[in-house]
């Protein structure tokens, strides 16, 4: 029965290592907004947030219990959006490693041009953060400028994810 445990603590240890990335990839705005049209047949989460921000910070195990929740579905995909400064982008990686983030983390490198990006994600976002953006066969569906509780996004998933 040890050995039982063991193995699988390990199998556990070794899964979620397997699923955090090992670097993460720099972005601008053009290429951000491929990747999303790229996952046009899923159910698509965009978060976007920063290791600075407490509310992005306090949200984030939500978002991770989801996406380890609905990991084996093929429709859905979550894509979390670091709005770090590239200089801080160890400190990224690091968080990612410490937090246990499984989703897919990219940062995205051009906050010069915050005001002309923005408003193409959303008319009515100021610039704060965390915001989550969600998408069902590539049209936006639902826009969040805020904190998000694991209900309300777990509600949101259940209404569109099918």
């Amino acid at each position: 029965m040890k050995n039982l445990i063991t193995i699988i603590t390990l199998f556990l240890f070794v899964s979620v290592f397997k699923a955090q990335q090992t670097e993460v990839k720099v972005m601008k705005y053009e290429e951000l907004e491929k990747r999303i049209n790229q996952e046009d047949s899923r159910f698509l989460i965009v978060n976007f947030w920063a290791t600075t921000c407490a509310p992005c910070v306090k949200e984030l195990p939500h978002f991770m219990e989801v996406n380890n929740q609905y990991a084996g579905n093929p429709k859905f995909k979550m894509i979390l959006v670091s709005l770090d400064r590239l200089v801080d982008k160890e400190r990224v990686l690091k968080f990612i490693k410490t937090k246990n983030i499984t989703a897919e983390v990219v940062l995205l490198d051009d906050i010069k041009r915050m005001n002309t990006w923005i408003p193409k994600f959303e008319k009515n976002w100021d610039g704060n953060i965390p915001v989550t953006i969600f998408y069902k066969n590539g049209e936006k569906v639902y826009f969040n400028d805020g904190e998000m509780g694991k209900e309300e996004l777990e509600k949101i998933i259940t209404e569109n994810l099918q």
